[in-house]
């Protein structure tokens, strides 16, 4: 028994040792993001050393707690991996998007008997979800008393300070597992460059970005969430939920059924083990990168049609023949921006961003557009392991469309947004532009690793910094007082329990 106690010891603080190994050799790993930076212009009074700075821990963050723990242990044990994803649990979905009976919805029906729901103040079904309030999940998100990501932000605003609120989907709130959002560096960073020019004030940033929501979900954040909180900049950056090519096909062929990711088998429970502990640990995070390296490929159709021989070559994966077909009239280098029928949704996209604009003008706020960085280039070649989560994304969840398309149509997005802003007054924030098309800076098409995260950050920084130069000139920031905006409506979570058998508590 001593010799089992001894060795188990010897395990754990191996493994501890290990981990801690681990993790300062990724933090003094060579970032993926530094050859760029001289590619980025300097914004005036910006100092480029402030790049490898981070932003000081967050004082709302702390353990999760054990019924937390609980309900991950629940979702993983209900085998059910579509609508009950662990980050799903916590969670307050709409209530008048939930419907009387969970059970009916097809959405959240395969939830463990349990989901936190809220009451929208207007009744409206958007957004469909918020995060719960003053939260550490066990995945790693932190919310503050709003429910978005990051550090507390008092709800009265103080003399002296400029406040931004940053708004979007998966892109902006960023993974749950990643230390810091995109807003969360820029803010940081801004305080360092009011520091270096001695100027008398702060920046106070909200995150009110959220995964897999669109534009009807964030006019009702900015209408219900941000406005109350009376922001001087609310910032947009959106443009992959509503990119929809099958608008521009008439007859869509069916995506084929011997795609390589079809073929591949599914985790077994070490495989499983090893994604969720992959969220917290390094070692995990290696043991996967070393499996995808010399695991099992699988096989499926190569790129010239050669029957079972391997796919994964990096090359754009092959595609059914399709016609896109371009609404008639519509130029697609200076566009008709009140159109009906823009492509990828644009035209409902513009009709929310001006409902943002109007929301934000009535609360003493300026909107700002960024454009939206895609990682498809017609002809791209990408490493078959390092890359495999790009290759799947574009060959598999935008199947059957060619990198070509996607190109063109995420081009022609950001024309469209460009234009409305150049029309609108507002000032466009060409992130795009800037941000390299480096796959080692992307989890997937749209989505950045850490370093990818903390450069398009550092992008964002250099944009922002002459609108509000802008503004300190000409003394309409700082604001010296506040529009009179309601505060916001209390936000209290309640718990829906249910059996899916008829009884809902």
């Amino acid at each position: 028994m001593k010799n089992t106690l001894l060795a188990l010891i010897s395990i754990v603080l191996c493994t501890v040792a290990a981990e801690g190994m681990v993790r300062w050799l990724d933090a003094e790993a060579p970032s993926d993001a530094l050859k760029y930076l001289g590619e980025i212009p300097l914004s005036e009074g910006v100092q480029r050393a402030w790049f490898g700075e981070d932003p000081p821990p967050l004082s709302n963050r702390h353990w999760p707690t054990q019924a937390a723990a609980d309900l991950i242990r629940r979702v993983e044990a209900s085998g059910v991996t579509e609508g009950t994803r662990r980050s799903d649990m916590f969670k307050a979905w709409n209530s008048a998007f939930v419907g009387p009976d969970p059970c009916a919805h097809p959405y959240l029906k395969d939830a463990p008997g349990q989901i936190y729901v809220y009451d929208p103040p207007d009744g409206s079904p958007w957004p469909r979800f918020r995060f719960l309030p003053d939260t550490t999940t066990p995945i790693g998100l932190v919310t503050n008393a709003y429910g978005f990501r990051g550090p507390p932000v008092p709800v009265a605003r103080q003399p002296k300070t400029i406040r931004i609120a940053f708004i979007g989907a998966s892109t902006t709130v960023s993974s749950h597992h990643f230390l810091y959002s995109y807003p969360e560096h820029v803010g940081y960073w801004l305080n360092r460059w009011a520091a270096a020019k001695k100027l008398d004030l702060g920046f106070e940033v909200l995150n009110a970005g959220r995964e897999s929501i669109r534009s009807p979900d964030i006019a009702a954040i900015v209408r219900n969430e941000v406005a109350p909180l009376a922001p001087d900049l609310v910032v947009y950056y959106e443009g992959a939920n509503q990119f929809e090519l099958k608008t521009l096909v008439a007859d869509l062929p069916p995506r084929r059924s011997d795609l390589p990711i079809m073929a591949r088998p599914a985790p077994g429970l070490f495989g499983q083990v090893l994604e969720h502990l992959g969220y917290t640990f390094a070692l995990a995070r290696r043991l996967q990168n070393l499996i995808d390296r010399y695991g099992p490929r699988p096989t499926g159709l190569g790129p010239a049609g050669a029957g079972t021989a391997p796919v994964m070559d990096g090359r754009e994966w092959p595609k059914p023949d399709y016609k896109l077909v371009w609404p008639k009239g519509l130029d697609e280098s200076d566009p008709d921006l009140l159109r009906d029928d823009l492509p990828v949704n644009l035209s409902n996209i513009l009709a929310d961003l001006a409902r943002i604009d109007a929301t934000a003008e009535k609360a003493g706020a300026e909107l700002a557009i960024a454009s939206f960085k895609w990682l498809v280039t017609d002809g791209m070649v990408l490493d078959p392991v390092r890359h495999r989560l790009i290759l799947e994304y574009l060959n598999y969840g935008y199947a059957p469309f060619r990198y070509r398309d996607l190109e063109r149509l995420a081009l022609f997005q950001n024309r469209v947004l460009q234009k409305y802003a150049r029309e609108h007054r507002i000032d466009f924030l060409d992130v795009a532009r800037l941000m390299p098309s480096d796959p080692d800076l992307f989890t997937d098409a749209i989505h950045g690793t850490p370093e990818g995260v903390r450069l398009r950050a550092w992008i964002m920084l250099q944009l922002l910094v002459p609108v509000i130069d802008r503004h300190l000139a000409d003394g309409s920031w700082p604001k010296k007082s506040f529009p009179a905006v309601p505060p916001p409506a209390p936000y209290k979570p309640r718990v829906v329990t249910f059996d899916c058998n008829g009884k809902v508590g």
